[in-house]
């Protein structure tokens, strides 16, 4: 009687193994299949008859062998459990994702369980490992960290021109202010704006005045490098903010951009539409008490290009 219940009662748990949708296999120590549940076979498409006694890393080639090896060792010596997640490694085996759901992933996610499986002498000769199926919480996460993202270069960025907006921007000048301050490192400013702007928009409407906008920032972007910081500061108003960068480099910048903003032209309709800029720099080798100041001197030298004419580079100067 005793013997038919321990059968009847093992049928029950090979059942309910087969039945559970999450992934069973039990391993051997030399990592050969012994247990493989539908859920294996249904995902692999393999069935137990054509995987049993096999090297589950023959099968699963893309199972980093190192890495797994060392995980079933310190299981079967320790006869402690141990685990994966997702975000450590995406899967221990590439199922394709079938979920309606989550079909945006092209694989499963998973996590990973990984648990020793005493004999009855106690000796722990096999290890279970079970697979999660995650995707659906995995997606989700993928999905909120990229909508925070998204939404953290939307708040720091200006629609009309992909630059930064002013509040970033000035968050920027801030911190090269302070490094500035710090190691006593070179920085430049250059602040500069649209000749005659409000004339354009007068005369050819304000479509073309937004054009003539998103052309200056495309200007200002191809010749920036890569530790430079472009914004638009405001308006038809933009800043370019230059570590490292002596006034000489910051005069070669600027007059590049002003001679590349004289030569655009496009059509407005019948009519061709030229546009020049004004600009001004400042750098922090003259002195100044804080990020604020540097705009004002910055923003002082502009206000010089503009009464001398437009259309041309000053350099801000302290007063004698």
């Amino acid at each position: 009687m005793s013997a038919a219940m321990d059968m009847k009662e093992l049928h029950w748990l090979l059942d309910i193994i087969h039945s559970i949708d999450v992934g069973v296999v039990v391993l051997d120590r030399q990592l050969n299949i012994k247990v493989w549940n539908a859920f294996m076979e249904n995902h692999s498409g393999l069935p137990f008859d054509s995987v049993q006694d096999k090297p589950l890393l023959t099968l699963f080639p893309e199972i980093p062998a190192d890495w797994f090896r060392r995980k079933l060792e310190s299981v079967l010596a320790l006869g402690n459990r141990a685990f994966t997640i997702w975000e450590q490694r995406p899967y221990l085996v590439r199922f394709r994702n079938y979920q309606p759901i989550t079909g945006v992933e092209e694989h499963m996610f998973q996590n990973v369980s990984l648990i020793p499986l005493a004999s009855a002498t106690g000796t722990v000769e096999h290890v279970c490992v079970i697979l999660y199926d995650v995707t659906d919480i995995a997606t989700s996460k993928r999905q909120l960290e990229q909508a925070n993202i998204t939404l953290e270069k939307l708040s720091r960025t200006d629609m009309l021109t992909q630059l930064f907006n002013r509040g970033y921007w000035e968050e920027c000048l801030a911190r090269e202010f302070a490094r500035h301050k710090r190691y006593h490192s070179e920085a430049s400013l250059i602040m500069f704006d649209i000749d005659h702007f409000k004339k354009v928009n007068d005369t050819y409407g304000h479509q073309v005045g937004d054009k003539v906008i998103q052309l200056v920032a495309a200007l200002l972007r191809k010749n920036l490098r890569t530790t430079d910081v472009g914004g638009r500061y405001g308006g038809e108003e933009f800043g370019a903010i230059l570590p490292d960068t002596g006034l000489d480099g910051a005069q070669q910048l600027a007059e590049r951009l002003r001679e590349q903003a004289e030569a655009l032209c496009f059509r407005a309709g019948e009519q061709e539409v030229r546009f020049t800029i004004s600009l001004g720099i400042a750098d922090l080798s003259q002195g100044c008490p804080t990020y604020k100041q540097w705009i004002e001197q910055a923003d002082k030298a502009l206000y010089d290009s503009k009464h001398a004419g437009r259309n041309r580079v000053s350099v801000f100067m302290p007063a004698a």
